[in-house]
C-alpha cells in the first residue's frame, strides 16, 4: 500500500506555516530516500498544533505537529527509522485512527467536519470515494415531503444563531407557491473570534453543495446562492472549484444525476459588512441592493430573493444534511438533547489551551468544552468566563460552567449559542473593558436603519467606555439595563436584539466589577490602564 503524507493547509495551517512544510516534504519525496506520496488536505481542527503532518501506511496512521520545515528531514528518518530521532516522538499527536488517544479530537463526534482534514478538498474524487453524493442520489429517489419530514424527525435546527427548526423552515418554502425558488446558503461568517464556516468549506466544500442540492429538491427550488464572506479568500476559490467540477461531473446542471431537476449554485461574495449576516440584508446585497435588514413578515419563505420563497440556512445546518439521509433522522436525533438534535462545532480561542474547532453533541456541558476538550486554561490561571455567540452573544461566568451548551440552557443563563464562537477568558480579564470591545464591534456593524440600533448601541457604547476611562456616572451605571433592554425589544433585527446581550450578561454576573470601575475608580483586573488596581 502506497504511503500518503497529508499537509494541513486551510488557513489555520498556511497561517502557521504549513506551505513551507509541504514544499518541503514534496523535495523530500523527489530525493526518493524514502517512498511516499504528498498531498495537501484541510483542517482537522486542532489548530494549536499547525502545522499538522499526518503519515500514513499500511492502515496505520500517525499524526504530527507542529512540524517546521528544518524538521521534516527528521521527522521522515525517526519515523521510518524507529528510534533513530527521539526528539521526534514529542511532535506525535495521535496515532489512532479514531484520534480517542489526544483528547481534543477524542471528545469530538464529528458530523459536518468528518472529512475535514481527512480528505483533498480539491478532489472531487476524494469526496466520493467516502460516499460523497450518495445521499443525492437517495434524496432524489424521495417525495419532498418525505424529505421534509426526515429533516423534521431529525430535530436539526438553524445553526447560524436563532436555533428554528430546519424541517418546519424546509416545509414553509415547499408550501408556498411561486414559479421560482430558490435556496441560500449564509457562509457570511462575521463574528470574532468564529471560523467554523470557513474551516467546513475548505476542508470539504462538496459536502455543503451535497446538502443544497437536496434541500433543493425538497422546496423545488432550482438555483442556490452561496453567499460567502469575501474576507476569505481560500473557502472562495475551493467552492468555485467545487461548484465547477460538480456542474462538470452532472451533479449540477439541467440534469443532476441525469433524471434530476435542473439546478445551478452561484457563489456570491459578501459586501464586506456584518449586518449582512442577516437574512433579510443578505438577500437585499444578493440583489445588488445596500444591505439592510427589513420587517418580517414576510418571511423567505413566502416572500424572499427577488419576492420568491427562499430558505436559507447556514453552512454547517446544510452540512448537517447529508448524513441525516445516510444514516437517519432517528440516529441524528439522538446524538443531542431532547429538543434538539445532532453536533455543534464550537471556534474555541482565548485564553484556553488547546484551541480550535472543536465538533461535539448539543448537550455537551460548558465545562467539558473548556476543561476536557479545550485543555483548560492556559498558565494555570483561573478560568473567569467564555463569551459565546460572538459579539452579541452572551457570557457565561465560571459559576454557571455546568450549564448544557443547548439553546434554552443559553437562553435561561442570559447567553445564545449563536454561530458557535467560544471566547474563553481567564481572571487577568476585565469584563467592562470585554464589553466595550464587542460593543464597538456592534456599534460600528449597525446599518442605522432603526433608532433603536444606530442611537442605542451608541448611548451604551460611550456609558461603558467612560466606565472603563476612570469617567463613569453613577446615573450610567443606574439607567444601562434599562436601555440594555429597550433596544433589545425594539430594534429591527437580530444585530440589534442581540447588541445588548454582553451588556446584561456581564451586568448580571460581574456587576462589582462594574461598581468597581464606577464608585472606587478601580479595575479589579488591572487591565483598564486609566484607573488604579483593586
Amino acid at each position: 500500500m502506497k504511503t500518503i503524507v497529508k499537509v494541513g493547509l486551510s488557513t489555520c495551517g498556511l497561517a502557521a506555516g504549513g506551505r513551507a512544510t509541504y514544499d518541503t516534504l514534496r523535495s523530500e519525496a523527489a530525493r526518493g530516500h524514502f517512498p511516499f506520496e504528498v498531498t495537501s488536505t484541510g483542517c482537522l481542527g486542532a489548530c494549536h498544533r499547525e502545522p499538522l503532518v499526518e503519515i500514513v501506511e499500511d492502515g496505520k496512521t500517525t499524526l504530527y505537529g507542529p512540524v517546521t520545515p528544518a524538521q521534516v528531514p527528521a521527522l521522515l528518518e525517526g519515523h521510518y527509522n524507529a528510534g533513530s530521532h527521539p526528539e521526534i516522538a514529542a511532535l506525535v499527536v495521535s496515532e489512532r485512527a479514531d484520534r480517542s488517544d489526544y483528547p481534543f479530537l477524542g471528545r469530538q463526534v464529528k458530523v459536518t467536519t468528518q472529512l475535514c482534514g481527512v480528505i483533498d478538498p480539491l478532489s472531487l474524487d476524494d469526496y466520493l470515494r467516502f460516499d460523497g453524493y450518495r445521499a443525492l442520489r437517495e434524496a432524489l429517489k424521495l417525495e419532498p415531503e418525505t424529505i421534509v419530514d426526515f429533516i423534521k424527525q431529525s430535530k436539526l435546527r438553524g445553526r447560524g444563531g436563532a436555533g428554528f427548526p430546519t424541517g418546519i423552515k424546509w416545509e414553509a418554502a415547499l408550501r408556498s407557491r411561486g414559479e421560482a425558488k430558490y435556496v441560500i446558503c449564509n457562509a457570511d461568517e462575521g463574528d470574532p473570534g468564529a471560523f467554523m464556516d470557513r474551516t467546513m468549506i475548505e476542508g470539504d466544500p462538496h459536502r455543503l453543495l451535497e446538502g443544497m442540492m437536496i434541500a433543493a429538491h425538497a422546496i423545488g427550488a432550482r438555483v442556490g446562492y452561496i453567499y460567502v464572506r469575501a474576507e476569505y479568500p481560500i473557502a472562495v476559490k475551493r467552492l468555485e472549484l467545487a461548484v465547477a467540477q460538480a456542474l462538470e461531473a452532472g451533479y449540477l446542471g439541467p440534469h443532476a444525476l441525469g433524471h434530476g431537476r435542473p439546478f445551478e449554485i452561484i457563489v456570491k461574495e459578501g459586501a464586506g459588512a456584518f449586518v449582512c449576516g442577516e437574512e433579510t440584508a443578505l438577500m437585499h446585497s444578493i440583489e445588488g441592493l445596500r444591505g439592510m435588514p427589513r420587517m418580517r413578515p414576510p418571511y423567505p419563505a413566502q416572500s424572499g430573493l427577488w419576492g420568491c420563497p427562499t430558505n436559507i440556512n447556514n453552512v454547517e445546518t446544510y452540512a448537517s444534511v447529508p448524513s441525516i439521509l445516510l444514516n437517519g433522522p432517528t440516529w441524528f436525533a439522538g446524538l443531542g438533547t431532547e429538543r434538539s438534535g445532532g453536533t455543534k462545532a464550537f471556534a474555541l480561542t482565548g485564553a484556553i489551551v488547546r484551541t480550535g474547532l472543536a465538533e461535539v453533541p448539543i448537550g455537551l456541558p460548558v465545562r467539558e468544552m473548556i476543561f476536557d476538550v479545550g485543555g483548560g486554561i492556559k498558565d494555570g490561571r483561573a478560568f473567569k468566563a467564555v463569551q459565546i455567540g460572538g459579539p452579541s452573544g452572551g457570557c457565561i461566568p465560571a459559576e454557571k460552567a455546568d450549564t448544557k451548551i443547548d439553546y434554552e440552557d443559553l437562553r435561561a443563563i442570559g447567553a445564545i449559542m449563536g454561530s458557535g464562537g467560544m471566547v474563553v477568558v481567564d481572571d487577568s480579564t476585565c469584563m467592562v473593558d470585554l464589553t466595550r470591545f464587542f460593543l464597538e464591534f456592534t456599534q460600528s456593524e449597525s446599518c442605522g436603519k432603526c433608532v433603536p440600533c444606530r442611537i442605542g448601541t451608541r448611548k451604551m457604547l460611550d456609558a461603558v467606555r467612560r466606565f472603563t476611562l476612570g469617567e463613569g456616572r453613577q446615573k450610567d451605571l443606574d439607567d444601562l439595563p434599562a436601555l440594555a433592554e429597550m433596544i433589545r425589544t425594539t430594534s429591527l433585527c437580530g444585530l440589534g436584539q442581540t447588541a445588548p446581550n454582553p451588556v446584561l450578561s456581564t451586568m448580571r454576573y460581574f456587576r462589582d466589577e462594574y461598581e468597581a470601575h464606577v464608585q472606587r475608580r478601580e479595575c479589579p483586573a488591572g487591565a483598564c490602564s486609566a484607573l488604579g488596581r483593586a
